[in-house]
């Protein structure tokens, strides 16, 4: 139909689009949806000196897309008014543009918006095949929002930062370097870096505005000398940085694992098959758990722990330096009970943790620094799961500033696309 029907009303504000009245609707017989709007706004300002135009005809008619109706696709066509401005020598003439389209799109901004929102969560074929258009058009409208890197006007403040490292490839000894922020509970995407050398992480961290980096309260870490060096070197020393208590477990852990296994296979040759099959529930209980067990478990585990006094001990010994997290201390207080487990743990026959000590050692301030807000990276490490889903969704990504992309809208779309929130301020 090229004329809506006898009392058919198509009010311009349902296409969520401004200063236009509709004058015609018409369904082809390709299925898609044509709206024929023209402007109601007089004005138009010279592009050069802004001031008003005196009318100079129309320009030639636009087509662009616009959000989907009825499972249709729905094209918005407009004849833009055209001005020429009398105060400029050259009397340049300026083609009237409105808010929700850009000079030479193809596409609406609210369309452009919903499609943003469609990438979080899937991939740019996926979306591409959804929407009937091509990935290069999507890249140009993601290059448009300029959300490759970060934008320091968006960030009130930096809180918590984390560094870690990802696998660019699988089998590779290739990495991309990930510095996030979190703060009251939202995750943030600051940078994306190449390597994980020092140079790169300082180059960085210089990068950050002074005040946004006056207000990092805590850096999260891993045990990378790179990212620990440059931290010291480029932030302020009263910013604590933090080895979190989830990267200590996994060594000690790691130390008692090593010892369980070669000392099952050691009792596998020395007890009979009977007496071995006997242990395995003690040994499911090991393999389920860590360091802390119920009443009924210890029963379970004292044959075990029987023909392996080794195993004793040292699960003894990781459940006390678990303890030592659990118990709230201070940080003066908690750095004296882990040396005392040091004394202890040196003083005794088990070995397991020879390696796990020197690592403490090293990075002894780094780690007592958790138990002064008891910050966590867990969240860094959840930053890190989504990202690899992303690599395997998108088939791994090398271009670093497509990854961002990627990264930033999974992370902060639907604050920005679903919220209509301003992308970059100027």
């Amino acid at each position: 139909m090229d004329k809506p029907p006898d009392g058919f009303v198509l009010p311009a504000e349902l296409l969520g689009l401004s200063e236009i009245e509709i004058i015609s609707v018409k369904l082809t017989r390709a299925g898609s949806i044509h709206i024929l709007v023209k402007s109601t706004r007089e004005e138009i300002l010279c592009q050069k000196c802004h001031k008003p135009t005196t009318p100079h005809g129309s320009g030639h008619q636009l087509k662009l897309r616009h959000l989907p109706m009825f499972g249709r696709e729905v094209y918005i066509e407009i004849q833009s008014r055209r001005g020429i401005c009398k105060s400029c020598d050259d009397h340049p003439t300026t083609t009237q543009t409105l808010d929700w389209f850009s000079h030479n799109s193809h596409n609406t901004k609210p369309y452009e918006n919903y499609l943003m929102l469609q990438l979080i969560g899937s991939t740019q074929t996926d979306v591409a095949r959804k929407e009937g258009v091509t990935e290069e058009i999507l890249q140009t409208i993601i290059d448009h929002y300029q959300v490759d890197k970060v934008n320091w006007k968006r960030i009130k403040r930096i809180g918590l930062l984390g560094i870690d490292e990802i696998a660019k490839l699988k089998g590779h000894d290739s990495y991309i370097t990930l510095v996030t922020s979190r703060y009251q509970g939202v995750n943030k995407i600051l940078a994306v870096l190449e390597g994980k050398e020092k140079a790169t992480i300082k180059a960085f961290l210089s990068s950050i505005p002074d005040k946004k980096r006056k207000m990092i309260t805590a850096v999260c870490l891993d045990m990378c000398d790179n990212y620990l060096y440059a931290a010291q070197e480029k932030l302020s020393i009263d910013i604590p940085i933090v080895v979190d208590r989830f990267h200590v477990a996994k060594l000690y852990r790691k130390a008692i694992t090593q010892l369980r296994s070669s000392e099952l296979k050691r009792l596998k040759i020395l007890l009979s098959e009977e007496d071995y099959k006997a242990l395995k529930p003690a040994i499911k209980i090991l393999l389920s758990k860590n360091e802390c067990y119920s009443a009924e478990e210890k029963e379970i585990l004292r044959p075990l722990f029987k023909y392996s006094p080794a195993i004793k001990a040292a699960y003894r010994l990781a459940r006390e330096f678990t303890h030592i997290y659990n118990a709230h201390h201070k940080r003066k207080t908690a750095q004296q009970k882990i040396e005392q487990w040091i004394e202890k743990v040196e003083a005794s026959e088990t070995s397991c943790f020879t390696t796990f000590i020197k690592t403490v050692k090293k990075y002894e301030n780094q780690i007592c620094n958790y138990f002064i807000r008891r910050e966590t990276s867990r969240w860094v490490e959840g930053i890190n799961n989504k990202v690899k889903v992303i690599k395997r969704q998108c088939y791994g990504i090398t271009n670093l500033k497509h990854f961002f992309q990627r990264i930033f809208l999974d992370l902060q779309g639907y604050d920005i696309f679903l919220n209509k929130q301003p992308v970059r301020e100027n």
